[in-house]
């Protein structure tokens, strides 16, 4: 196995303002695009709660202020990146990964921005990379874990479709794939059989790509109870929305279990 070489790397143009110093091994990144209030109270909840991790903001180009530099500040963050270039989630995620690789991270936890999340399982992840597993899924219908207002709809495409078809192609079972809260180790994510810095991770393939691949690899993966909560009497907060971008995501799951995104040997 050998890692894949810095000068290979795509990544979307961005910019980076550090407002710390590295103190954990492990950085929580957060994707975040005009989340408002969502994004300032997650990120309360994650001070008050004090994870082993560096926090480091994802931002899409929001354009909403709820990331200004009192927020950021009084809640402990690291860094937040910024991203110019194209590019929607996945965009994101590869600028947010490459930055934390270079700075040294052993691992990374990622949770979405929009306040679904229950941050006191954020320690649990760092447990398990700490104890060598490389992914690391959460997972609302573990034992343990909560599922809580889930959208008829997306419980059922989550648990019928999505799921059972992650599982097969990544040869291990998991149950809640389309939860944006999960692990990965270094190793893993700077292994050339991998390579998720790529053009061609643009919107929310990474997501799939990276839970497939894994077990595929061999790679050690497990699933931890999380709680993710949908407010109640209110829209989703989701940036996936319509026949059409529902659509549009089934077919990249299609594509990514299809094995579409596998690196050139």
């Amino acid at each position: 196995m050998s890692a894949q070489r810095e000068d290979t790397r795509e990544l979307p143009a961005f910019e980076a303002r550090s407002l710390g110093t590295k103190k954990h091994a492990h950085a929580l990144v957060i994707p975040v695009i005009n989340e408002g209030e969502r994004i300032r109270a997650q990120l309360r909840r994650i001070a008050e709660a004090a994870p082993r991790v560096d926090i480091v903001v994802a931002d899409g180009g929001s354009t909403d202020g709820s990331l200004d530099d009192a927020v950021l500040r009084e809640t402990g963050v690291r860094a937040l990146l910024v991203k110019t270039g194209p590019g929607k989630l996945s965009a994101q995620l590869r600028m947010a990964y490459a930055w934390c690789l270079d700075e040294g991270y052993d691992g990374i936890v990622t949770i979405d921005g929009n306040g679904k999340d229950g941050v006191e399982a954020i320690d649990a992840f760092v447990a398990r990379l700490e104890e060598g597993y490389d992914y690391v899924q959460g997972s609302r219908y573990k034992p343990g874990g909560a599922a809580v207002n889930t959208p008829f709809d997306r419980e059922v495409a989550g648990r019928l479709i999505h799921a059972p078809l992650i599982s097969l192609a990544g040869r291990a079972w998991y149950t809640d794939t389309t939860n944006g809260f999960r692990g990965y180790s270094r190793r893993y994510l700077l292994d050339s059989r991998v390579r998720p810095f790529r053009d061609a991770f643009d919107r929310y393939q990474l997501l799939f790509y990276l839970s497939v691949r894994a077990g595929q690899l061999g790679y050690r993966t497990c699933e931890i109870p999380v709680r993710r909560a949908y407010p109640a009497g209110e829209p989703a907060p989701t940036k996936v929305s319509g026949v059409k971008g529902r659509f549009a995501m089934l077919g990249e799951l299609f594509a990514v279990v299809g094995g579409r995104y596998h690196p050139p040997a």
